[in-house]
């Protein structure tokens, strides 16, 4: 019997260990295929005659998969490490990068160079600069190099038909960190250069888009930024809970929109603040709407009125928040407005189409769902109530997270610039409220002559 508790405190033992072991495997494993948290890369995109190459720079940490040659435990051995680094360029860099000239995608290129430079390298300033680092002399064999701490310089060369022709790229490069960001330069033929700067999967990019390659792009992105942002949703929600019949619901939803459009064009012209507070400042404000409209929808349902009068009331508050609101679509437009190429204006247009179908979309399933919950489901008047006040509630607190965050910026200092730039904001107001006042007593005679009554409530 002892000699049986023997064996099995032996055997005990022996798995202990091995699960130890396995965990100290596991453990390393895991630390040398860690994903970096935050990827810069650098790149630049040229075209010259019949020639079109791709310079980058990327941190080795981002290829964790790559089995480059050690010394030791982490000192890249550069004697050995040609053939890796260029697998490396291959099989990872090239995999994630696709060029397209005049919508085709361009064949594998060439790898005309590559190489590890250091950290404290500033070649990559200037395409000229990095393309003659190119050509210098590896690093030496001697210096003790911890691998993922060095950079990995890669040059392609692609054949192409003309340097005249339309250029596109799609950088696939989101799986090299947590959080991706390309500096990208492409520089044409006689042509002042174009930069970008973005982050993670951008999609296809046009280098030098047409007008109308902007034009899609931003219908695109305005369509879905209205779809995904929820705060805005809510508002719209809010607008066309007590008024859902067809002419209320045109003015309404119209005044809306040419609210926040001139709020963008305003912000793309440089009339609004550039500080820091200014973007919280406006994410307050809009949760602020959400609560004062779901709070005015509450009001309505007490007094079971839907009259001209609060039609007219309506659509003007409608323009005066959409022009907040316009200002927080325009933060979403801050990094994308660079994919405009010289198309500014078209590209504001473009997505102000955009957020316009997705307001139609949302509204040709809220307005149906609205009705149909509000007439067999609950009494119109409860129902509104009920709803407004879920929103208020939600809006409430967005609004005091969003405040905590703007109570962390200083209150701006009261200068001469602060108050000549309080001034013209004044006086667009002022021009804002003369279009607003007369656009109204012309809307007032329409919605009489409509014959709109308010909807009758259901007890």
């Amino acid at each position: 019997m002892p000699r049986v508790e023997v064996l099995l405190a032996r055997a005990w033992r022996a798995l202990v260990a091995f699960a130890a072991v396995l965990a100290i495997v596991g453990a390393a494993d895991v630390a040398a295929h860690e994903i970096p948290t935050d990827v810069r890369l650098n790149a630049f995109i040229k075209s010259e005659g019949k020639r079109l190459e791709l310079l980058i720079r990327l941190p080795m940490a981002a290829l964790g998969e790559v089995e480059f040659p050690l010394r030791g435990q982490n000192t890249l051995d550069i004697a050995k490490a040609d053939e890796a680094l260029r697998g490396a360029a291959k099989l990872y860099v090239i995999d994630a990068i696709t060029l397209y000239e005049n919508g085709v995608a361009l064949e594998k290129p060439r790898l005309a160079a590559v190489r590890v430079s250091l950290p404290s390298d500033k070649s990559f300033v200037s395409f000229e600069a990095a393309r003659a680092h190119m050509q210098e002399p590896p690093l030496a064999d001697t210096l003790d190099l911890v691998w993922s701490q060095q950079f990995l310089d890669v040059l392609f060369e692609y054949p192409i038909q003309s340097d005249r022709s339309e250029f596109a790229t799609w950088f696939r490069v989101d799986w090299f960190g947590r959080s991706v960001a390309t500096a990208l330069r492409f520089m044409p033929p006689g042509g002042a250069t174009r930069a970008y700067d973005f982050h993670g999967d951008p999609g296809r990019l046009p280098l030098d888009p047409r007008w109308h390659q902007a034009a899609a792009r931003f219908v695109v992105s305005g369509f879905w930024h209205i779809l995904e942002g929820t705060d805005h949703l809510l508002f719209l929600l809010c607008l066309v809970i007590p008024f859902r019949r067809l002419r209320p619901l045109v003015i309404i939803v119209t005044s809306f929109t040419v609210a926040h459009s001139i709020a963008l064009i305003a912000s793309a012209a440089g009339f609004v603040p550039d500080a820091l507070w200014f973007p919280p400042l406006i994410e307050t404000l809009i949760a602020g709407t959400i609560v004062y409209m779901a709070l005015e929808n509450i009001v309505y349902a007490a007094r079971g009125e839907g009259s001209t009068a609060d039609i007219s009331r309506r659509w003007i508050i409608a323009f005066a928040f959409g022009i907040i609101h316009g200002f927080g679509f325009s933060f979403a437009l801050s990094e994308t407005l660079q994919f405009a190429g010289d198309h500014l204006v078209t590209s504001l247009l473009a997505f102000n189409i955009g957020v316009e179908i997705g307001q139609i979309a949302v509204l040709l399933v809220l307005v149906p769902a609205l009705g149909l919950l509000l007439r067999f489901v609950m009494p119109e008047k409860t129902g509104i109530v009920i709803l407004s006040a879920l929103v208020a509630h939600t809006g409430w607190h967005w609004m005091l997270e969003r405040y905590d965050v703007l109570a962390k910026f200083p209150f701006p200092k009261i200068n001469a610039a602060l108050i000549a730039s309080a001034m013209r904001g004044l006086m667009a107001l002022l021009v804002l409220a003369g279009g607003v006042w007369l656009a109204n007593s012309v809307l007032k005679r329409w919605i009489v002559g409509g014959g709109e009554t308010p909807p009758q409530s259901r007890d």
